[in-house]
């Protein structure tokens, strides 16, 4: 089974480079210190006991914890796939071999997307420490990197479309970041503010583009998976919000990756026929 040379390059580049792994190290490090201060902090509390049930508050703390993680790391390591090889001005020798445009934009994404995954899955011994107690079942686990995995699909489509847009990375990466910060912020203020304005004086439902806007914030999502209440809300929306939020992110990163190799081709850049 052949392999995609981009892909290869790319996979080869990044996983034999010293800073992998202490990029995987430091993450493990912070990942770790929150798990242990927030163990030591219970401990701290009743000291000399520790009590089984804390072991869904740390398992919280550790899904949210890899949430804001996976939100801070993947625009950094996607924002300049396509730019940084425009700035080393190699972008051009790529566009001149017989690979597709988009088969280049899918490689170098699958490349910053596979370190991401590796960064998730070695977190997997900490939730060791949730399944000593109990009170997690290995279904919810497998649900919550589930959500991961599209949170992550988006990420870097959004930051593979702004590389592809963007000449320099410097800009890919301030957008980027902006992007990932308006889903992950933007739209809980913006529900918010639809929900204050729409408020009449007695109590009705919340409007439907603020439950379709808490629906595509991944913080309100991941506190949903987890079974938090303090998200609940009455809904009249007969999709539940999982199928609302696999679909926007499913759809709008495929659009993105697609945009992105077309924006990519010459040929449809220059509105004429590139040859080689």
């Amino acid at each position: 089974m052949s392999i995609n040379p981009v892909l290869l390059k790319e996979l080869r580049q990044r996983f034999r480079n010293i800073k992998s792994p202490l990029l995987i190290a430091l993450y493990l490090l912070v990942i770790g210190a929150l798990v242990l201060g927030f163990i030591y902090l219970l401990w701290r509390h009743m000291p000399g006991y520790y009590r089984p049930d804390s072991s869904r508050g740390i398992f919280i703390l550790l899904s949210m914890a890899q949430l804001g993680l996976i939100g801070f790391v993947t625009p950094g390591l996607t924002s300049g796939a396509i730019s940084g090889e425009r700035e080393r001005q190699t972008l051009n020798v790529l566009l001149t071999t017989k690979l597709s445009t988009g088969g280049i934009v899918v490689s170098k994404m699958l490349s910053s997307i596979s370190f991401i995954v590796l960064l998730v899955v070695a977190t997997l011994p900490l939730y060791n420490i949730v399944f000593l107690y109990g009170g997690i079942a290995p279904s919810q686990v497998l649900g919550v990197f589930g959500f991961y995995m599209v949170t992550i699909y988006l990420f870097a489509a959004l930051g593979v479309a702004c590389s592809t847009y963007f000449k320099r990375t410097g800009v890919s990466t301030v957008t980027t970041y902006g992007l990932v910060f308006a889903l992950g912020v933007g739209t809980v203020l913006l529900s918010g503010f639809i929900i204050e304005v729409t408020r009449g004086p007695f109590p009705t439902p919340p409007p439907l583009i603020a439950l379709l806007l808490m629906d595509i914030n991944p913080v309100m999502v991941m506190l949903q998976v987890l079974g938090e209440s303090s998200v609940g809300m009455e809904r009249d929306i007969w999709l539940p919000y999982w199928s609302i939020y696999l679909i926007f992110y499913l759809t709008v990163g495929t659009l993105l990756l697609f945009w992105s190799g077309r924006k990519l081709n010459p040929s449809r850049a220059r509105g004429t026929k590139f040859r080689v």
